[in-house]
């Protein structure tokens, strides 16, 4: 068999490279497709300075730089022991794509060129790729092999850092955290195996627990006592751990994940608050992902009236945090005034991204609804002495393209996992009521 036989032809969907505009480099030795009604949409999306108008940008440079002058019907070289690149122009719909669907789209036009394409490679496997799961069921109605873009996506969720373990052990043990105001090796923890950096611990006997936290510097537990923050309390072993962490200033990245109702929100902005002398600004951000996935010019009103109903769980959790106190309590009129000199900002994270984050606590609402490179485009902009939170519900994920092995909080938590300045953790108790816990357990 020669080479070109066995290797494959990817052909890409225009969701592929808006998600990662380098994604024509990991397809090894085979080469890729890329159908002209793809330019096309691309072309659509380059003017603007969100990610996805980034991402398109980057692969329109890239793929001029590729091919030079004029591209062949070979296709360029994507680069040693790579495969080619090329465009595939439009050619008649498929009959069978006529009598199927009702009305010419792109999806269509792209699957077009896949079938195309293995009709005339019947001897190569020719694989359409793209983040659209119904144009991959579409494809493969067809006969037309069909993925996801599964570069940056997790293999499973078992394999997800917890943050935290729960340790079967001795009284001796236990007391030995409240004995003595030094932290214990990790030596005389029996159980406690290989940990990795600022991981979590419940140790129990018995009645009998402490709550403590691994320092890899030192290679000891060091207890975790429960804190109030700004008039939060923990509720629970995880809350406190999450608390313990969002306080540390030598952690500079912290992820907090957890269902609808665990606190992680409250949490961070409560932290925030609580040290907010070490800052400069407390900036609190979610991504806007529109209903339907339509554009925010849907939507009725100016630009504020637009974006109000999707900042207003943010105002909703810094109401939680006011009504800790009375209405004319210190406390209560700081927030105000941050407020009103913007040392405490909320906004959608559209409008935070190009900015230089200097010492800032930054928190990332809803981070499930990024892609792996907008995670790490907002952690690279962090500057000198600035943290950055991120908190979500990997299953509720509002984005049409991810899901829960490829959003950008699951890959973040897999790839920082055992860095000393990263810590995570896993809300799995819901505290806002016994009806809330119920509903979101049964329905």
């Amino acid at each position: 068999m020669s080479q070109e036989k066995s290797t494959k032809i990817f052909v890409l969907d225009t969701n592929v490279i808006l998600h990662d505009s380098n994604s024509i480099q990991s397809f090894h030795e085979h080469d890729i497709a890329i159908p002209i009604t793809v330019l096309e949409e691309v072309d659509q999306f380059k003017k603007g300075h969100n990610d996805i108008n980034f991402q398109a940008r980057e692969f329109l440079r890239k793929l001029d730089g590729l091919t030079g002058d004029l591209l062949s019907d070979a296709g360029a070289p994507l680069g040693e022991e790579r495969g080619n690149i090329r465009v595939i122009l439009a050619r008649e719909l498929d009959p069978r794509l006529r009598s199927a669907f009702l009305q010419d789209c792109p999806d269509h036009r792209i699957l077009n060129t896949a079938l195309g394409l293995t009709e005339i490679h019947s001897e190569r496997e020719v694989i359409l790729v793209s983040k659209d799961t119904n144009v991959r069921m579409k494809a493969k109605a067809f006969g037309v092999r069909a993925q996801d873009y599964a570069r940056d996506k997790l293999e499973s969720l078992d394999k997800l850092y917890a943050g935290m373990r729960k340790l079967e052990t001795t009284n001796e043990i236990v007391d030995l955290f409240y004995q003595q105001s030094e932290p214990v090796p990790v030596a005389q923890v029996e159980g406690v195996g290989a940990p990795v950096a600022n991981e979590n611990f419940i140790i129990r006997s018995g009645s009998k627990s402490v709550l403590a936290t691994y320092n890899r510097e030192t290679d000891d537990l060091h207890r975790v006592d429960k804190c109030k923050s700004y008039g939060i309390s923990p509720r629970n072993a995880e809350q406190s751990f999450a608390l313990h962490a969002l306080t540390n200033d030598s952690i500079k990245l912290v992820t907090l994940v957890g269902k609808a109702g665990t606190g992680k929100t409250l949490l961070a902005l409560a932290a925030a608050l609580q040290n907010r002398s070490h800052y400069r600004q407390i900036l609190l951000a979610r991504p806007v992902v529109p209903l339907s996935n339509k554009d925010l010019g849907y939507l009725p009103g100016d630009i504020s009236a637009k974006l109000d109903p999707y900042m207003q769980p943010l105002f909703d959790n810094l109401s939680v945090i006011r009504h800790q106190f009375e209405q004319d309590a210190p406390e209560t009129q700081r927030i105000q005034k941050m407020l009103e000199t913007e040392k405490l900002v909320i906004s959608p994270l559209a409008y935070i991204r190009g900015r230089s984050l200097q010492k800032i606590f930054f928190i990332v609402d809803e981070a499930q609804n990024l892609t792996p490179l907008e995670v790490k485009t907002i952690i690279t902009r962090a500057g000198e002495g600035t943290k950055v939170i991120f908190t979500g519900d990997i299953h509720q994920i509002d984005h049409p393209y991810l899901d829960t092995l490829s959003n950008g909080l699951s890959y973040l938590i897999n790839r920082m996992v055992g860095q000393s300045i990263y810590s995570h953790i896993t809300l799995e108790k819901g505290e806002r009521s016994v009806l809330a816990d119920l509903a979101s357990e049964l329905l």
